[in-house]
């Protein structure tokens, strides 16, 4: 029997416990096997994909299908997809880089994360080995398309409530799809979708479906705020004939494959969020660098530096909480042996384990575009309101991040929902923790900060550990069982934890850059940090203090209140003085620099 290994780092384990730095993987860790394809798919959508984003945006989809094909030539659709089958069996930091630069391509980046992602993988890591011997090679190279069939009209966050059904017909041949699956990408042209139905109208089960299956139909486009350049329409299933062979898993246990999909699919698209926000980021500072207003560059304006520097802290942040959750699957995905990466079970619980930080990833990522590109839209004028300016495109795409892959509000009440589960198992041990904590406040002392690089920040890292553990504990003690309807508290933790994540990750990304190059080279991370750090601890602050106010009452509130209070004091930066100084070598680069 295979001994399973455990020395991983636990999922949540962020939020009580501290991690060794080389534990930590950063964009700098980047090996030249990474940066090669990371500069081939860079390539491929400036020589290939740009050129057509009009026409695709206009939905002539055979070029998608072309392009799709002439990314399966360059290994770009093979990443996640194992050598045996065909594909490239490259690590995650690999497929993560691929998705990153995908993503300045529009819409046509849903296409390909579609195929590469929520559509292939289920076969990737839960089919058996006929399955993925017809289906993998063919999706490697792009002879077949995917696509991921789980939303409904009446079952959207709530994907168990699918009313798809599925029934084995008399010969014990086929089962028997009937149902509406609603905005499928790549819907237009998959050859193959990933379908989620109810055997016998209770048993939620996975199918490998065809399109050339008898009953498989599809709807007209539909008519979309952004993403114009990915196919989305309505898959019909009419008494729709697939073999038994094609029962993905096991019966009943759809859910288990839909969700750890889900939880890939979020820190994916988390890592598709970083190239949006260094587009976006770029266009601004370009066109502040070329528009004059009272004889004066824009970026010549004070205001116009803290809205590039405050942008470029922000994306620092997302982007080393991203890279670092690429890290961990990559660390826990690669200690499986050969036999438990063939158990779905294994695999399974191997995603769950950082299903927290997959949420956070996502959350993070979609709002750090979502402001970057709101702001180059601002930044833009009226122009950024124009159509033949990229920036307007990518407002408009941006926009969809926040709701597909369950919506951030979801997600949001994934993360604390996660905690306590993983606390009730005993998994991480917050409740202890908890316990000590309360002890430790009633002699709490101040406590000096250090002057040397970063001494703030840690600080602010180790005590808003300590404010998220006192919010959690404190909420839990309040309202225990009925936590669970206390949604605005629930995302008041999010939020706390989701901020710590960030927050920690900057710290931890740019401490290392300094152990390695020293501090002056690492000058620029070390501006970013800090002006996220003071940014997000206040943020921090405001979600705890509302926290306690709905879960504490009188002397119980008083003390809590006091008590953070102390874990809050801090000695504050002149944010204006850094941000002018992080933006000077943003408009020297006219891009996002580190």
């Amino acid at each position: 029997m295979t001994e399973k290994t455990t020395d991983f780092i636990k999922g949540g384990g962020f939020l009580i416990e501290d991690v060794e730095l080389d534990r930590v993987f950063t964009p700098e860790d980047f090996t030249d096997e990474h940066k090669m394809i990371a500069k081939t798919t860079e390539e491929y959508v400036a020589n290939e994909v740009l050129p057509v984003v009009e026409n695709l945006e206009h939905h002539e989809f055979e070029h998608s299908v072309r392009l799709l094909k002439s990314a399966g030539e360059l290994g770009l659709l093979g990443a996640d997809v194992p050598e045996e089958y065909e594909g490239l069996g490259l690590d995650k930091v690999s497929s993560a880089l691929i998705a990153e630069k995908m993503s300045v391509a529009g819409g046509f980046s849903i296409t390909h994360g579609a195929h590469v992602g929520i559509g292939s993988l289920p076969i990737v890591l839960f089919g058996n080995e006929d399955q993925k011997k017809k289906y993998l090679p063919k999706l490697a190279s792009g002879e077949l398309i995917a696509a991921y069939a789980l939303t409904e009209p009446g079952s959207g966050s709530d994907a168990l409530g699918a009313k798809t059904t599925a029934k084995l017909n008399d010969a014990g041949t086929h089962y028997i799809l009937n149902g509406e699956k609603q905005w499928i990408t790549n819907a237009g042209f998959a050859d193959v979708f990933v379908v989620y139905a109810k055997i016998d109208g209770d048993k939620f089960s996975a199918f490998i479906v065809e399109r050339a299956f008898n009953g498989v139909s599809v709807g007209p486009e539909e008519k979309k705020m952004g993403i114009k350049s990915s196919s989305t329409r309505t898959l019909v299933l009419e008494d729709a004939e697939v073999p038994v062979e094609n029962l993905l898993g096991e019966i009943g246990r759809g859910h288990v494959i839909a969700f750890n999909i889900l939880n890939i699919g979020r820190y994916k698209l988390g890592v598709g969020t970083i190239g949006g926000s260094k587009r976006a980021l770029e266009l601004a500072i370009q066109y502040t660098n070329q528009r004059q207003q009272f004889k004066t560059k824009l970026s010549d304006f004070n205001l116009t530096k803290e809205k590039l520097s405050t942008m470029a802290s922000q994306l620092y942040a997302s982007e080393s909480l991203n890279y670092r959750t690429v890290g961990l699957f990559e660390d826990r995905l690669s200690q499986l042996s050969l036999e438990e990466q063939k158990q779905g079970k294994v695999i399974a619980g191997a995603i769950a384990e950082y299903a927290i930080e997959c949420s956070i990833a996502k959350v993070f990522g979609s709002e750090t575009l979502d402001y970057i590109a709101d702001e180059a839209v601002q930044l833009h004028g009226g122009y950024g309101f124009m159509a033949e300016y990229e920036v307007e495109r990518i407002y408009r795409d941006s926009r969809i991040n926040r709701i597909f892959e369950g919506t951030n509000e979801i997600n949001r009440l994934i993360v604390p929902g996660t905690f306590m589960k993983k606390a009730l198992k005993g998994e991480l041990p917050l409740l202890q923790v908890a316990q000590n904590l309360q002890q430790e406040l009633l002699m709490l002392m101040p406590e000096d900060i250090g002057t040397e690089p970063l001494a703030q920040e840690k600080y602010l890292v180790k005590n808003a550990k300590k404010i998220a553990v006192l919010a959690a504990g404190l909420a839990a003690q309040r309202f225990g069982e009925k936590l669970d309807q206390e949604q605005e508290v629930l995302v008041n933790i999010a939020n706390i934890a989701n901020q710590l994540f960030a927050l920690e990750s900057a710290v931890l990304r740019t401490e290392k850059a300094i152990a390695r190059d020293g501090v002056e080279k690492a000058h620029q991370k070390l501006l970013y940090t800090q002006i996220f750090c003071q940014e997000a601890f206040a943020e921090i602050e405001k979600e705890a203090k509302d926290t306690i106010l709905a879960s504490a009452d009188g002397d119980a509130a008083r003390m809590t209140l006091s008590a953070l209070r102390k874990l809050t004091r801090n000695n504050p930066y002149n944010l204006i003085t850094k941000k002018r100084e992080a933006s000077v070598k943003l408009i020297e680069a006219e891009k996002y620099i580190v």
